[in-house]
């Protein structure tokens, strides 16, 4: 993995190493901090808010703010370009981001540009719903941690 010198310190390799981890899960700050809390070396919250806005910076993760109220989650970009197709779901019960590779919403993006002379923004544009997994256990899921 190429790294920029701005966050190459050993807490930022560990950051973002497990970013890269994940293969592209979103995630919370708090998710990420709770990861290493108690590890050797420990990275506490600070340092991983400052890390995280120089690796947005760095083109390295993408932020989503999904609504007033709710935390940023993050994701690593593998491929900057990977991730500027496709729409996202957020579960209103768990919290959950899920990509959404689906044509037929491609052609509800060319009605709109078409029809409506507007361009939506895949990286911006969010559908609120339940997923399948709290509709099958009730509501019983809560938001990925770590």
């Amino acid at each position: 993995m190429e790294r920029s010198s701005s966050y190459q310190t050993r807490q930022g390799e560990l950051i973002l190493d497990y970013l890269a981890s994940l293969g592209g899960d979103h995630i919370t700050a708090a998710g990420i901090a709770g990861h290493f809390e108690g590890g050797n070396p420990p990275i506490g919250k600070t340092t991983v808010y400052r890390h995280l806005e120089k690796l947005v910076a760095a083109g390295k993760l993408r932020r989503y703010f999904l609504g007033e109220g709710d935390s940023a989650c993050y994701q690593y970009i593998e491929n900057p370009a990977g991730c500027g197709g496709h729409f996202h779901l957020k579960c209103e019960t768990c919290g959950e981001l899920f990509h959404l590779d689906c044509g037929v919403l491609g052609g509800i993006a060319v009605h709109v540009r078409k029809k409506h002379h507007f361009t939506l923004n895949p990286l911006k544009t969010v559908f609120y719903g339940t997923c399948g997994r709290c509709r099958k256990d009730g509501g019983k899921s809560s938001l990925r941690s770590g």
